[in-house]
């Protein structure tokens, strides 16, 4: 999220998070004032390889309640995070195959890991990965699917929710699809998502 009155927009559809793009290289950059939000929706901020003191000086600003970890940062980092009580999301980036060993330094430390496409960005890419990796997922710690999501892939999405793969499927984290320009959402297009979305029954 990026402007004032297109976030008070989105909030008021009720999501669980909303996030705040803290990586001045994004042209989804965030540097003003997170407007007042409903106590429900978590405010996260999301990060590329920020240096601690920067990324704890946010939380402390923004109150955030969550953080999302775009970069190459380690077990260690995420585990000093976790003092600031914050939840913490370690985002992995998966083109057709993934090994999943990688994820196992993170176990315990970090709340959810998050699954995205490969691209040459850090997240918002704009197309989805192969979800069938998803099927050799060895982990009990919830994850996030996100990656090209649209309303384009509801069926497929609908189809992932009754499979297996999806039994620690946590939620669905939505972007480029879903934007008029960078950082700008349509909020329609955001309602149809939710409302088809909300009726998918899981296994």
């Amino acid at each position: 999220m990026k402007y004032q009155e297109n976030i008070e927009s989105v909030a008021a559809l009720q999501p669980d998070y909303l996030g705040f793009i803290f990586y001045d290289k994004s042209s989804r950059f965030f540097d003003g004032e997170i407007p007042e939000l409903p106590q429900t929706i978590k405010k996260t901020g999301v990060f590329v390889n920020t240096d601690l003191e920067t990324v704890l000086q946010l939380i402390k600003k923004h109150s955030l309640k969550a953080v999302q970890l775009h970069g190459n940062e380690s077990p260690e980092y995420c585990k000093t995070l976790k003092d600031s009580d914050v939840e913490i999301i370690k985002v992995f980036s998966i083109k057709s195959t993934f090994n999943f060993d990688v994820l196992k330094p993170y176990e315990g430390i970090v709340d959810y890991f998050l699954f995205d496409t490969k691209g040459k960005l850090p997240g918002g890419n704009g197309y989805t990965f192969n979800w069938d990796v998803l099927k050799d997922y060895s982990s009990t710690t919830p994850y996030f699917l996100s990656g090209g999501i649209g309303l384009s892939e509801i069926e497929k999405l609908k189809a992932f929710q009754k499979s297996p793969a999806s039994k620690y499927c946590y939620a669905i984290d939505v972007n480029s699809k879903f934007e008029i320009e960078p950082g700008l959402k349509d909020i329609n297009e955001l309602e149809k998502f939710k409302n088809e979305i909300s009726h998918v029954e899981r296994m």
